[in-house]
């Protein structure tokens, strides 16, 4: 019997707001990743990221380009050894490579061990990369921040640096990627006309980067995540006041919305919102809503990561779209 094939896997990584979604689908657009497996781990009761990267129906979903893309529920491992072993029975198509989409929050260090210490992933799987996306706005002062940031930073092969068509690369954040991890490549994500390329570009990996003994961060605790349901359809306007006022007030501790939003004007239309921070992005319009939303429920639905903002300030924030809030499961 012949040895199976090992498959290259990348670890895109990168806190939240920093643009992993984003690249990953201007990826997943190139013919030569048709065969690529995508694994996002999310955080929230509602998903979200899934539908940003055209989600279908099922486990392990077909995107339209021929990907596969799987939501990780329970354990990385289990998932991942699930996929291999349904891929070789034949019963999805026969993917080649796989990226791991981390959430914002997460320590890649965890995946890392799993992905060295599974015998039959470490048989079946070679780790090509790990990439970390950083953003040029905030960069600087969430690695100050967050020692999530730093340990992202820190653990990568490459960072690719985002959001450079709002701010350049300054001298202050470039001071904290060389104190952290000097090691690393370093391309601006704007000047990448292949974002497949960032992904699976880099050869094997040589050695593990060091991670610092002391992190640049330390002040992690007061993170929340929930997410928020809103009854009926939204004014724009109000919508836009309620989330710019907090953006306003609350930025730097508002480190992550994403929804699908019902907007009053265009009902038949559901609308992406995301932001972060200070930074509101304009809405993206669906042709319907996703396949495997709530039956008959169009209500709109969004998900917050915030630091030591109380939920119920955000509830009175949106007051008038008359909010019910649940907590994401620990």
């Amino acid at each position: 019997m012949s040895e199976p094939e090992t498959l290259p896997t990348t670890l895109l990584t990168g806190f939240l707001g920093s643009g992993k979604t984003t690249l990953l689908r201007r990826a997943l657009v190139s013919p030569e990743l048709s065969d690529t497996a995508v694994i996002i781990n999310e955080i929230g009761e509602i998903a979200i990221d899934h539908h940003l990267v055209d989600f279908v129906e099922g486990n392990v979903l077909e995107l339209p380009g021929g990907c596969l893309c799987c939501a990780v529920r329970e354990d990385l491992a289990r998932t991942l050894r699930g996929l291999l072993e349904r891929r070789d029975a034949g019963e999805i198509r026969r993917f080649r490579r796989i990226v791991i989409e981390t959430t914002g929050l997460a320590d890649p260090a965890p995946i890392l061990f799993t992905l060295g210490t599974d015998p039959m992933l470490d048989h079946r799987l070679r780790l090509t990369a790990v990439v970390t996306l950083v953003d040029a706005v905030q960069g600087a002062e969430t690695l100050d921040r967050f020692a999530e940031a730093a340990r992202q930073t820190a653990l990568a092969d490459l960072l690719v640096i985002t959001k450079t068509d709002l701010a350049p690369l300054g001298a202050e954040l470039v001071q904290r990627l060389d104190l952290i991890n000097d090691r690393a490549e370093r391309v601006l994500g704007a000047d990448a006309s292949d974002a497949g390329a960032l992904l699976f570009g880099a050869g094997p990996r040589a050695s593990a980067p060091v991670i610092p003994a002391e992190p640049v961060a330390a002040h992690t605790h007061g993170i929340d995540a929930f997410s928020m349901v809103l009854g009926g359809e939204v004014s724009r306007l109000a919508f836009a006041r309620a989330l710019g006022g907090l953006a306003r007030e609350r930025g730097n501790d508002l480190l992550r919305v994403k929804g699908i939003v019902r907007f009053a004007d265009r009902p038949e239309h559901p609308a992406v919102v995301q932001a972060a921070q200070h930074a509101m992005f304009a809405p993206e319009w669906l042709d319907d809503w996703p396949p495997d939303w709530p039956e008959g429920d169009r209500r709109s639905r969004l998900v917050f990561v915030v630091h030591e903002i109380p939920r119920a300030e955000v509830l009175d924030a949106f007051a008038f779209a008359a909010p019910s809030i649940r907590p994401a499961p620990s």
